[in-house]
């Protein structure tokens, strides 16, 4: 076997690793041995978020500064260990139908996308097979708007949420801005959650007309804060809660209590993204501070 690469025993399974002296950020340094290692340390916390969803991959081979591509359908020399599932993909106008999803159930997985440079993983809102039991919505901001304009909105749609009975859990986008998820019933279709979330995001936009939108036409989004209700599509994904994020540094999509988000709101502490190592420590500290979001809410209101 090459000087690269070798073999790793983790859970009963062979993963074979390979250039992890490669660095994937440039500018901090950071190589796909840390990336890894990143990976199997917040796996506790991760995987349950991932498991029984089909895993869309993100993958930089030549680091965050070169080519990417999107995969969905299952990568050459996939394992058979590895966990697939052939399902239908919603909205597609190719001639291909069905595709075979990885589905990330367990940490040899997660390492073997990692070794892949599988920098970012993206979820649906549903498990395999079954419907939305999570609703969710992007908030994004058009400069100069930033995360702490983001925050107040999030405080704001809580609230709204909370008038229907539905809590609402935030976290980082590990980009500019950030996300709302909330535990819903998963016994309505992907139609009325992204129907309820739009209807929810239009009436603050109302409430709000200077600082929200609920239109995507970016032209309309300087200076405001983009409710992104269409992340409940059948079609679309989500960044997976502390899923690194392919910036100038590995920051991580992490999630915040809400006392630290009412902080970045009013400007009582400064409202930024995390990186990895902070999203480990805030791990350790705090356990998953969206563990709510594995059991199930309630129906959203007809």
């Amino acid at each position: 076997m090459p000087r690269d690469r070798l073999v790793v025993r983790i859970e009963g399974r062979e993963v074979e690793l390979s250039n992890l002296d490669k660095v994937l950020y440039p500018a901090a340094g950071f190589t796909k041995g840390e990336v890894i290692d990143y990976y199997t340390r917040i796996a506790p916390v991760m995987l349950p978020h991932l498991r029984d969803r089909a895993a869309t991959r993100i993958r930089y081979p030549n680091g965050v500064g070169g080519a990417h591509f999107f995969e969905k359908n299952k990568p050459a020399g996939t394992p058979d260990w590895v966990r697939l599932e052939r399902l239908p993909v919603p909205g597609s106008t190719k001639s291909r139908e069905t595709i075979d999803f990885v589905v990330v159930d367990d940490l040899p997985t997660l390492v073997w996308l990692a070794n892949l440079a599988a920098i970012e993983l993206h979820t649906p809102q549903w498990r395999v097979r079954a419907e939305p039991d999570l609703l969710v919505v992007d908030l994004d901001p058009g400069a100069p708007a930033g995360l702490r304009e983001c925050c107040a909105v999030a405080v704001l749609m809580r609230d709204r949420l909370a008038q229907d009975l539905i809590a609402a859990y935030p976290k980082t986008s590990g980009k500019k801005g950030m996300q709302l998820c909330c535990p819903i019933s998963g016994t309505q279709g992907s139609d009325v959650v992204s129907g309820y979330a739009r209807r929810v995001a239009e009436e603050l936009a109302r409430l709000v007309p200077g600082s929200i939108t609920a239109k995507m036409a970016r032209q309309l989004r300087p200076g405001k804060i983009f409710i992104d209700w269409s992340q409940n599509n059948a079609a679309k994904t989500t960044v997976t809660p502390y899923s690194l994020r392919a910036g100038a540094v590995p920051t991580a999509s992490t999630p915040l209590t809400w006392a630290e988000t009412e902080a970045m709101a009013t400007g009582a502490a400064p409202a930024r993204q995390f990186g990895a190592a902070e999203a480990l420590d805030r791990a350790e500290r705090h356990g998953d501070l969206l563990a709510d979001l594995l059991r199930p809410g309630p129906a959203l209101p007809g």
